[in-house]
């Protein structure tokens, strides 16, 4: 392996992503995003021809960067556009493998969903969580819930399991979309943004002529809030974020406050009982509670 080979890939390391072990110049690869198990292909590279430069990014974090290899002479100026115009051209051709496997993870999810049948009330995890279907679906033993843009336009899944894991349709589209609990998302006077689809059953119970849509994850909040101020400019926006106060930072207040700022939306959050558990974090957390429900 030359040295830049190995300095490329530890650049794509920093980001908390490992490349393949060889990396072919001038061939886009595919391998895990950030975090992710070893069989998701959202995280990319370009090393061009040269191995001067590359980029390299990750689709399910939104990570996109450009990497340059160290030289003992500075570049001129006709070789920094040359370099600019590579990067552009490398990016474009990330973002357009994006789009084409996004599209193909649109036209599953579609396949899935139709196949899919209304789900049972019984289902362990709706009574886990002391909820209603909310519109969800059942296939092959797996809770189905949609994942929809601003448009109303599937563009993925969400798989919830009998043992609580929950999983998205690979490929699928996530940011800015999200998961319509109820309502008319054509005509919204008052919205909710939650996380967590339970969360947002819960909520929906509570404020049913609300519509409530659930963002998947806190990371998703501020753009689902953006696009929802977009679309509904008028409404009002609240954002319901979770008390992930065993959490350092407590990433589900930090978000949920960024995008109420972002979208200028309320910011809503529970309020706990002096007795309440600290293991509780969201508004299904506090209904369960106060109800006298006890779960591992």
């Amino acid at each position: 392996m030359n040295s830049s080979t190995y300095d490329f890939k530890a650049a794509i390391r920093a980001f908390g992503m490992e490349p393949l072990e060889y990396i072919e110049p001038g061939k886009m690869h595919r391998f895990a995003g950030a975090g992710k198990q070893p069989s998701n292909r959202a995280g990319w590279c370009l090393l061009f021809n040269d191995g001067l430069g590359g980029c390299f990014g990750d689709w399910s974090s939104g990570i996109s960067e450009t990497w340059q290899a160290k030289q003992d002479k500075t570049f001129s100026r006709a070789e920094r556009v040359a370099f600019s115009r590579r990067v552009e051209a490398a990016k474009a051709q990330a973002k357009q493998a994006l789009k084409e496997r996004q599209s193909r993870a649109a036209f599953r999810a579609n396949d899935i969903w139709n196949d899919a049948i209304p789900a049972p009330g019984n289902h362990p995890y709706l009574i886990r969580k002391a909820i209603q279907p909310h519109g969800a679906r059942f296939h092959k033993g797996l809770l189905v819930l949609p994942v929809v843009d601003i448009t109303g336009k599937l563009t993925s899944l969400q798989f919830i399991a009998t043992d609580v894991s929950k999983k998205l349709l690979s490929g699928g589209r996530k940011q800015g979309c999200f998961i319509p609990v109820v309502g008319d998302i054509r005509k919204a006077s008052k919205i909710i943004i939650c996380e967590g689809w339970a969360t947002g059953c819960t909520l929906a119970e509570d404020e049913p002529t609300a519509t409530v849509l659930a963002a998947i994850d806190a990371g998703n909040l501020k753009s689902v809030a953006l696009a929802a101020r977009c679309r509904w400019p008028t409404a009002e926006l609240v954002i319901a974020g979770d008390d992930d106060k065993l959490t350092e930072g407590n990433p589900g207040i930090t978000k949920a406050r960024a995008a109420a700022i972002a979208a200028g939306a309320l910011l809503a959050l529970p309020q706990w009982p002096d007795n309440a558990p600290e293991s509780l974090t969201d508004f299904n957390d506090l209904a369960q509670w106060h109800k006298g429900a006890h779960h591992a």
